[in-house]
């Protein structure tokens, strides 16, 4: 699951003891495997498709960009890109996953994948990225904002330091990219669009989350900001906010006992968390020509989690038909207003 997508503090309160206890009985956290999740019995309603959907070529001739591409998300939306014929740039802090991730790629699609290691915090380093993707590609004129950090703590416990690594990594390094990618565009004269991941608790706030939350927040408004002030040099600027999508290193780090997961499912209409294609295939959508008068906004892709959570009375969906028909003979008999 994405960095900012788990919101540990919608859990219900009752659910929280026995999982606390069960954390710290120990002087160690167990973390958990979380492939042993179940669907609810309709999601089967609701299947996930994982083959592309834009026609094979979409990209041909693109070269695109893609931040914390080498694992989770990321990963994800490098296939779906490559399969659609885009020359690929993956970078992260590690170079050995970004080259393996790069090698299957390429093994299954037939197209090159650059593999770079650059911390987006770092402006030299991602100043030297678009210089080696701009010398073995071309410059990029698609841009996926990815990378993250994120976990769950209470604030109280925060340090400094703490906050600035997820503010730094999110926030800052998104502006960090956007800026120096967005400048070499300009001077080519050429356009481009730019997709940041975001989270729905951007909009909302969340516990335990405070940081991410708050960078998440400013990358929106980053994302608002420049889709009015740089349109006219032929970009365009969206965020994509998923809800729950299963990933080895953010549920290591969101739900790392693995007792949230199945108590969060049932807070999902659709009644499954989402899947890592389903993302790749909105977020090659809205980087292609087909979204071109789309910009400045916020595309959610939660299962209908989101506007689930934020009504007073969706938990209602668990009053059976009998306790409706004896419900409504007690509002039909009430009297007055």
């Amino acid at each position: 699951m994405h960095p900012g997508v788990f919101k540990m503090s919608a859990l219900m309160d009752k659910c929280c003891g026995p999982v606390i206890r069960a954390v710290y009985q120990n002087s160690k956290c167990r973390h958990v495997r979380y492939n042993s999740y179940k669907p609810l019995a309709h999601a089967k309603h609701f299947p996930s498709v994982s083959t592309p959907m834009l026609p094979p070529g979409t990209f041909d001739g693109k070269t695109a960009f893609i931040t914390g591409g080498g694992t989770g998300l990321g990963k994800g939306m490098a296939l779906c890109l490559s399969q659609l014929g885009a020359r690929v740039a993956i970078s992260g802090r590690k170079m050995e996953p970004l080259q393996q991730t790069a090698a299957e790629i390429s093994g299954l699609t037939g197209n090159k994948v650059l593999p770079i290691s650059a911390d987006v915090r770092d402006e030299a380093a991602v100043t030297q990225a678009l210089d080696k993707i701009t010398s073995e590609f071309d410059l990029p004129t698609i841009i996926i904002n990815n990378a993250a950090g994120n976990f769950i703590s209470p604030t109280e416990r925060l340090s400094y330091n703490a906050w600035k690594t997820v503010v730094d990594i999110v926030l800052n390094g998104t502006a960090n990219v956007t800026l120096q990618a967005g400048k070499r565009l300009i001077d080519a004269g050429k356009g481009a669009a730019f997709l940041s991941i975001s989270t729905d608790y951007a909009e909302t706030g969340s516990g335990f989350v405070a940081p991410s939350s708050a960078a998440k927040s400013g990358v929106e408004a980053l994302t608002k900001s420049l889709a009015a002030e740089w349109a006219r040099y032929g970009f365009r600027f969206n965020c994509l906010s998923p809800g729950a999508i299963e990933t080895k290193g953010a549920f290591s780090r969101l739900d790392p006992t693995g007792q949230f997961v199945q108590k969060f499912v049932h807070r999902v209409p659709t009644g499954r968390l989402g899947q890592v294609p389903e993302l790749a295939n909105l977020a090659t959508y809205l980087v292609s020509d087909y979204a071109s008068w789309i910009t400045g906004q916020v595309v959610r892709l939660n299962g209908g989690e989101y506007p689930a959570s934020s009504g007073m009375f969706s938990p209602l969906v668990q009053v059976t038909k009998e306790q409706w028909d004896q419900l409504e003979a007690m509002i039909r008999g009430v009297k007055g207003s």
